[in-house]
């Protein structure tokens, strides 16, 4: 099903009208490669949004790209109703990456080479919002990109390429995006010859293998001390580096950023029941989880090692973990 081409540029792609659809980080290096090999004549993203704890109002990554390339920036604000500025660029082709919302029909039917999109999975498994976060959640060894044409649906649209990467045992959701971001920018210039060339290779997903993760709710930050030790290992890095995983202790919340697990026989669930110099160990169904990095509420994530720093640490021992 997964099909590999090796291209090395093409000058007949830089003839090819581009609108790129992105936002976030993620979106960029896709960008960057479309900029480099493409004729990109609009870029469109999400408004403007207030970030950090000042609120300050701030352009997307992907706005911030293109105007360091002096190409155009489109922020509607519905698209399903402020599209026609999109089509009077008459684009040849639109790409999407991450972009943030439903494209609609009259968009998609517009260009003629269609509109495609890049997405952070093996399709069709992990159709959706989240599909790096669930990954790692639910421990998978192998992920990926699917460069895919778009349909009225949720990521449903016949495929065109994909191409996997292992995830590591260390990879947290920054890292594996970074890969898979990379991946997806080369993957896709690989592939927009095939497209331009006519070619139909494209392969309906298989509907009955699909699974969907939306978008991900507070609680699945939440660490429950009654799942196995590997599933919490994979839930903190699911989470990290941010929104995080969380817990709470003499009902104060920490976040945190890394541990180490051990497998074990153990007479109770959240308890604390270790303290080291640079963690402590808090049972779970099978075993031990050592909190290795914590960030405090209001503080810098840091090193259990400084945590402690001016801690009664002693204290924590048999303290109740919720």
């Amino acid at each position: 099903m997964y099909i590999w081409y090796n291209y090395g540029g093409d000058k007949s792609m830089k003839d090819k009208r581009v609108v790129f659809m992105g936002t976030p980080d993620f979106s960029v290096p896709v960008l960057e490669k479309l900029i480099e090999n493409t004729n990109v004549v609009l870029v469109v993203t999400k408004k403007d949004a207030y970030v950090g704890r000042k609120k300050v109002l701030t352009e997307s990554p992907v706005a911030i790209c293109a105007h360091e390339h002096n190409i155009e920036v489109y922020k509607p604000n519905k698209l399903k109703e402020d599209y026609e500025y999109i089509l009077n660029k008459k684009p040849d082709i639109i790409i999407t990456c991450a972009y943030g919302s439903i494209v609609p029909k009259v968009v998609l039917d517009y260009p003629s080479y269609g509109c495609i999109n890049v997405h952070a999975s093996l399709l069709p498994k992990y159709r959706g919002a989240s599909p790096i976060v669930a990954s790692i959640l639910n421990g998978e060894k192998e992920t990926g990109i699917t460069i895919m044409y778009m349909d009225e649906g949720i990521d449903t649209g016949n495929i065109i390429m994909s191409r996997s990467i292992e995830i590591e045992d260390n990879d947290n959701s920054l890292s594996l995006s970074n890969k898979l971001s990379l991946l997806g920018a080369n993957l896709l210039i690989d592939t927009l010859p095939k497209i331009f060339e006519g070619e139909n290779f494209d392969i309906p997903q298989d509907n009955e293998e699909a699974t969907y993760v939306g978008m991900l709710k507070r609680e699945d930050e939440h660490i429950d001390f009654n799942n196995s030790v590997e599933n919490i290992k994979n839930q903190v890095r699911a989470f990290s580096p941010e929104p995080y995983a969380f817990i709470n202790i003499d009902d104060t919340e920490y976040k945190i950023s890394e541990v180490e697990i051990k497998k074990c026989d153990v007479s109770k669930i959240g308890i604390i029941v270790e303290v080291n110099k640079d963690s402590f160990g808090i049972t779970a169904k099978d075993g031990i989880v050592y909190i290795k990095r914590i960030k405090p509420s209001g503080k810098k994530e840091m090193s259990v090692k400084d945590f402690f720093n001016g801690f009664d640490k002693i204290s924590l021992l048999n303290k109740k973990v919720d």
